[in-house]
């Protein structure tokens, strides 16, 4: 995987997409994207949609804080061994996240956050499994 998928493309991959779905979120939240397109197809009230939209950009807003921790954007002394595991928790959550949205009542959400989902999962995947191999290659 390190070779077909090399580390900093993950880790900008990641910066990236979670950087344009946190301008999503913001798009959705003045009304620029309509608000029935997200989270399912589920949300009927715009008080509702504020909630759910805070929520979704404050744990965008994590995750991105925490890659950006790992790649040494921003430089904390966090224990290495939490970043990683909050990369690995990213992964699974990001691998039902795009279940989740392969089951979203509103096929735009299907064909475009699937794919992103997935992609991010993958993403984070190479990331936590490439601290496991450098690792194992110390040892």
């Amino acid at each position: 995987m390190k070779k077909l998928l090399p580390l900093q493309i993950a880790v900008y991959g990641v910066l990236g997409i979670l950087s344009f779905i946190i301008v999503f979120h913001l798009l959705v939240i003045v009304g620029l994207i309509p608000f029935d397109i997200i989270w399912g197809g589920n949300i009927s009230e715009k008080t509702e949609m504020y909630a759910m939209e805070a929520i979704s950009i404050a744990v965008n807003m994590v995750m991105l804080f925490i890659v950006s921790v790992y790649s040494g954007i921003i430089k904390l002394n966090i224990s290495h061994k939490l970043i990683i595991g909050a990369v690995w928790v990213m992964f699974v959550f990001f691998l039902l996240n795009t279940l989740g949205n392969l089951l979203a009542k509103k096929t735009i959400e299907t064909y475009i956050f699937t794919p992103l989902t997935c992609i991010l999962s993958i993403f984070c995947y190479r990331i936590a499994a490439f601290d496991y191999e450098q690792k194992k290659s110390r040892a």
